[in-house]
């Protein structure tokens, strides 16, 4: 079967990205569009996974530094480096990412728990872990990748 016959209502329908060596993915329905890194103003006293902001075609979106968020090391952006823009509380909002692959889909029934590894805080954005070809791909919850405070006061620079 390939994935062109997967029943979809079955199947979650992923935007796939990577930190690091290891590949991410984001519900396609939450995803916006990708952008390429550009000038990124920074907002004083803003936490230190807030990038800053961006102008998008004169929409202000707060961008949020994934590899910060996870417990990563940071990096420099590179030319792959993109900017994957959801729309969380009716606000557009940006996360920085070092490179997008593709949109997959995963079966649901193949979608596993998160295993129990990383640190607590880190556990909480993660919605499971499901292969993928030779990629194991961890599902990010977009909606838990910051608490209600904390979208509150990142939507509101």
């Amino acid at each position: 079967m390939t994935d062109d016959n997967l029943n979809t209502s079955e199947a979650l329908q992923c935007v796939t990205f990577s930190l690091g060596d290891e590949v991410y993915a984001l519900d396609v329905m939450r995803v916006q569009e990708v952008l390429r890194v550009g000038e990124i103003s920074p907002v004083p006293g803003a936490p230190d996974y807030v990038l800053g902001i961006i102008n998008l075609r004169g929409n202000v979106v707060t961008v949020i530094d994934m590899r910060l968020r996870l417990g990563l090391p940071n990096t420099e952006p590179t030319h792959l480096s993109r900017i994957v823009v959801l729309e969380v509380a009716n606000q557009p909002v940006g996360l920085l990412v070092d490179s997008v692959a593709d949109v997959v889909q995963i079966q649901r029934d193949d979608i596993d728990p998160s295993p129990n590894v990383g640190n607590k805080e880190a556990a909480r954005y993660i919605q499971g872990v499901a292969s993928h070809g030779q990629d194991l791909i961890i599902i990010v919850d977009a909606g838990k990748l910051l608490s209600e405070e904390e979208w509150e006061e990142v939507t509101s620079y």
